[in-house]
């Protein structure tokens, strides 16, 4: 499993996942920080999926070089684009809703706290300034590699209000 990751981090191409604003009651537990993002659903047509299903969410980059999804499906599609498997967790009116499996960021616990304070705060103002995962795919494989905030780790960005 860890050499799968590695792998992944190796040789994989990397994504940048805008993420969006969490709920403020609930958005940390224990030592890691709970990620949304902006792409968590698809408009299909034809396409039936029901609760719980596995998933392939086709991505590409778009044109500001963040992860957009071009297609979904249960299976394996013969298309030039990475996929990620995701668990359907709605479907209404044609479009899909689903969870990524990369929705929480482990740090080290005396960081985590402010991490997540300062990851509320940036996404919360919608402000200019990009808040984003870069995500690690490679054959329906992905791994969390960072958090980036204002254009630095969530790690340095930490450390450097705290000076």
């Amino acid at each position: 499993m860890i050499w799968e990751q590695e792998d992944v981090l190796l040789s994989g191409k990397v994504y940048k996942f805008k993420t969006k604003p969490i709920d403020p009651s609930d958005p940390f537990r224990g030592k890691y920080i709970t990620l949304r993002f902006d792409i968590n659903s698809f408009k299909t047509k034809d396409k039936v999926f029901i609760y719980g299903d596995k998933i392939k969410v086709y991505i590409k980059e778009d044109d500001e070089g963040f992860a957009k999804v071009v297609d979904v499906s249960k299976k394996k599609l013969n298309i030039k684009a990475d996929y990620i498997v995701a668990k359907v967790t709605n479907t209404y009116d044609n479009t899909v809703t689903f969870k990524l499996p990369f929705d929480r960021f482990y740090m080290e616990e005396s960081k985590a706290y402010d991490a997540e304070k300062a990851y509320f705060k940036v996404n919360r103002n919608n402000s200019k300034e990009n808040v984003y995962a870069l995500v690690y795919v490679k054959n329906g494989r992905s791994v969390l590699a960072d958090v980036i905030i204002k254009g630095m780790s969530i790690k340095e960005y930490v450390e450097n209000e705290h000076q």
